[in-house]
């Protein structure tokens, strides 16, 4: 672990205040050294140690990305192995190397070998909240999903973290976490713990 930690929530949509939140809450429960801010410009990028990519809707937040060349800064990171990044819901979408739909309009990151589905559970009202087992983790966690995204298939480095009824909700490659669901809506913080873990 480093000495101190910087982590930037990306802020273009979703929940950023409640990742902020939570992963202060990690920090101090841990007593780790750290802060934890939103990030919305590329110099900001060279300036942290981790990102979070929070849900929201991923078309939306692609195109944010690419035009305010956050993309291209992300990747180069990415390449260099350098940024420790945690995708939930659509930032799981935006970590992934294909999409089932091929959506021209998601500019995808490249960073875990999957594949996603995206809103693979349905719209809004579908939203639920089930009891999943998380590799690692000694009793079941409590996942929030709103209109998810599934992971499909992994191949080469990803790993699978958790599956829901035979289907991959949560996955890590390296240095990248990708969740289907939302650990900033629960107040259980062992997932922003484990990815504390991963900031080396």
């Amino acid at each position: 672990m480093v000495k101190k930690v910087s982590i930037g929530v990306l802020g273009i949509q979703g929940a950023i205040s409640e990742h902020i939140t939570s992963m202060t809450n990690a920090l101090k429960e841990t007593n780790t050294s750290g802060e934890v801010f939103f990030v919305k410009y590329k110099k900001e990028i060279d300036d942290i140690d981790a990102l979070i990519l929070p849900g929201g809707e991923s078309t939306t937040i692609s195109k944010n990305l690419y035009k305010s060349d956050l993309h291209d800064v992300i990747i180069k990171r990415i390449e260099e192995n350098s940024l420790p990044i945690m995708g939930t819901c659509a930032g799981c979408v935006l970590l992934a190397k294909e999409l089932v739909d091929n959506n021209k309009d998601v500019k995808l990151l490249h960073a875990m070998d999957m594949q996603v589905e995206r809103n693979a559970f349905g719209r809004q009202r579908e939203s639920f909240e089930k009891n999943i087992d998380i590799n690692g983790f000694s009793s079941t966690y409590t996942a929030v999903f709103i209109r998810a995204p599934l992971i499909k298939k992994v191949w080469g480095k990803c790993e699978v973290l958790a599956e829901m009824d035979k289907k991959i909700v949560m996955a890590r490659q390296d240095k990248f976490l990708a969740l289907s669901f939302h650990p900033e809506l629960t107040d259980d913080l062992r997932i922003h713990r484990y990815f504390l873990d991963m900031i080396a």
